[in-house]
């Protein structure tokens, strides 16, 4: 008897619990399987119209590597614009601004790529590459990027690291093309070695290199877990040599607490970073998702200088040009649709007859200039602003 009543009871049994399981999904607030577009698609596995919607609004784009800041960036941007199918933010851990530009160039598929403003100027200055701006087209500038320079107390200033042994991280990034341009400018020659930056702190820890140096937003969070008396953040001096293609920075205890006591400020100088893409024609296809992510961005980018996003978003003005950069159009006619340029240049019109100093401006190209700076001075000024606690 048991042998022939326990398949029928085994067998009733799963009737009842897939019963049970049914009854119980009808009485849940939410079915995940109505909810999640994933699983949507999985159970459509083979459907074309699946392939089609969600390949047709995913917009991908390079970041950089683990640990800094263009990953944030990039993990912020499909955090917020991400809406189901009719839009996705795919970014992609990348090696670096010098492969974010090939890759932007060349890999199938990339529609999007973070990149340090010097890095196309070294290109072409170098010989690498010719009238390589003409191929590109940017979103925005998005924040400058400090220069940190990590070493033993010993070393006190730059020119001490003449002949010592620099890491610059990988062949593939900006930092190494940045801190190349700095040291040439100097007339510095340190020993350059190319290490991942993680790698390379730890052999800075060691004694193995005698420097790192990281080109990232502040405040970066691998050089914010740095805990060593041993060492700390050399200065860089804003000189003559490097005004033509960098801002002046600096970094603070609020910066980096482990590296910087107090009230003090460690000089230091900047480079912007850029959303770029490649100069799509209007009415392609790749044309068209760059359109609709510019849309969503855009509309949507004041959620961006909220926590919990990195603080880097509060210095984004969507209005700042870079020199010699040619501008998606349509990123351009949303900025001039609504007005966002215009504020920004009453406030600074506003500011000019405030202001006597500049009565003695005497060119458009000195008021270009001037302007440049009042941007990134009512950037500093609005971070800090929100960043202070709100008042009870």
């Amino acid at each position: 008897m048991r042998r022939s009543f326990g398949p029928a009871l085994f067998a009733t049994m799963i009737v009842w619990i897939v019963c049970g399981f049914a009854a119980r999904a009808e009485q849940t607030e939410y079915d995940p399987a109505k909810v999640s577009e994933s699983l949507k698609a999985i159970s459509q596995y083979g459907s074309i119209s699946t392939k089609r919607s969600l390949n047709e609004n995913t917009v991908t784009l390079i970041s950089g590597t683990i640990g800094g800041t263009y990953v944030q960036f990039g993990a912020d941007l499909a955090s917020v614009l991400d809406d189901g199918n009719k839009l996705r933010v795919l970014p992609i851990v990348g090696r670096g601004s010098v492969q974010s530009v090939a890759d932007i160039l060349f890999l199938q598929g990339v529609d999007l790529g973070i990149v340090r403003a010097d890095t196309l100027d070294y290109l072409e200055k170098k010989g690498i590459a010719k009238d390589i701006k003409k191929q590109l087209t940017y979103v925005t500038k998005l924040y400058n990027e400090e220069m940190h320079v990590i070493a033993p107390t010993s070393i006190r200033d730059l020119k001490d690291l003449s002949g010592k042994t620099v890491s610059v991280d990988l062949p593939d990034g900006g930092t190494f093309v940045t801190a190349v341009i700095v040291f040439e400018r100097l007339g510095i020659k340190p020993k350059f070695v190319y290490v991942e930056q993680r790698i390379a702190l730890e052999k800075l820890k060691t004694g193995e290199i005698d420097a790192v140096i990281a080109v990232q937003g502040k405040p970066s969070r691998i050089i914010s877990q740095i805990k060593d008396d041993r060492l700390h953040l050399v200065p860089v001096d804003y000189a003559k040599p490097l005004q033509s293609d960098y801002l002046p920075a600096s970094l603070s205890a609020k910066d980096y607490p482990n590296l910087i006591s107090g009230e003090k400020r460690v000089d230091t100088i900047a480079v912007p970073a850029v959303l770029a893409a490649f100069n799509w024609a209007p009415k392609s296809e790749r044309y068209r998702r760059l359109a609709l992510f510019v849309d969503a961005f855009f509309t949507k980018f004041p959620a961006f200088q909220n926590p919990p996003f990195h603080p880097k978003w509060k210095e984004v003005s969507l209005s700042a040009r870079l020199p010699d950069w040619q501008r998606f159009p349509v990123a351009q006619e949303w900025l001039d649709s609504h007005g966002v340029e215009a504020v920004a240049r009453n406030r600074f019109d506003e500011f000019l007859k405030q202001s006597p100093a500049t009565a003695n401006l005497q060119s458009d190209a000195d008021r270009e200039a001037l302007f440049k700076q009042f941007q990134a001075w009512e950037a500093e000024k609005n971070a800090k602003g929100q960043a202070r606690p709100a008042q009870q």
